[in-house]
């Protein structure tokens, strides 16, 4: 069964797809078979071939690998707004039982499997109170998780708020300062500070760019994984 990681952010817009796709080419890299998964998305075209979702896409080209989209992206919603509306607004149930199979099919497939979350880690999966969320649903397969954190202002709290939620429930193997554009006039010094305070650590800064692969310190995500 393949090593799951998950990813998640400190809100919406931060750069998660553009860090898991650096971190799909940066582990496949290492020589590793790496599998993608962006189990629920918003937001989505449609095509052809049906809904189809630009993050999920990325992933999957991101593996350079033919993988199934039912099983990347099993709930795809039009709306772009927060998944459990999305749902909602087609009555549709998000299943954790669904999401559990289609992540077991791919896991099947490959060594390491990198699963990207929608929005930020308290996003709920149904309106209804006590129903599933993203958190809940790692939480109950103990996957490590790593935190994106998008460089811009109000980005010292999220992170700091967020990585503690995470911490009290799963591992948290390491967080990812991104570099929004417009490029903030401080970031270097809100790197310095999140370095200092998170208790996890900074595994990359990534630039802007499709090459961001090469800025991810992957011997020291591997050896947090050993580790957590």
């Amino acid at each position: 069964m393949a090593q799951t990681i998950f990813v998640t952010g400190t809100d919406t817009g931060v750069g998660k797809t553009h860090a898991a796709c650096a971190l799909v080419r940066a582990l496949r890299a290492q020589g590793l078979k790496v599998g993608a998964m962006k189990p629920v998305a918003s937001g989505c075209e449609r095509t052809a071939d049906g809904l189809r979702n630009d993050d999920a896409l990325a992933l999957i080209e991101a593996t350079g690998r033919p993988l199934a989209y039912a099983d990347v992206n099993p709930y795809a919603f039009e709306p772009p707004i927060a998944p459990h509306l999305a749902a909602a607004a087609v009555n549709v149930d998000i299943d954790l039982a669904v999401l559990d199979a289609a992540h077991a099919r791919l896991a099947a497939d490959c060594e390491v499997l990198v699963v990207e979350g929608a929005g930020g880690w308290r996003v709920p999966l149904s309106a209804e109170a006590g129903r599933p969320t993203y958190a809940g649903w790692v939480a109950s397969h103990d996957w490590p998780v790593l935190l994106v954190v998008g460089l811009r202002l109000g980005c010292l709290n999220h992170a700091l708020l967020t990585a503690e939620s995470i911490a009290r429930r799963v591992p948290l193997v390491g967080w990812i300062a991104n570099r929004l554009p417009p490029e903030q006039p401080a970031w270097r010094d809100n790197v310095a500070t999140l370095t200092q305070q998170l208790p996890t650590p900074l595994l990359g800064c990534l630039p802007p760019a499709d090459d961001a692969a090469a800025a991810i310190d992957i011997g020291a995500l591997l050896k947090a994984l050993r580790g957590s």
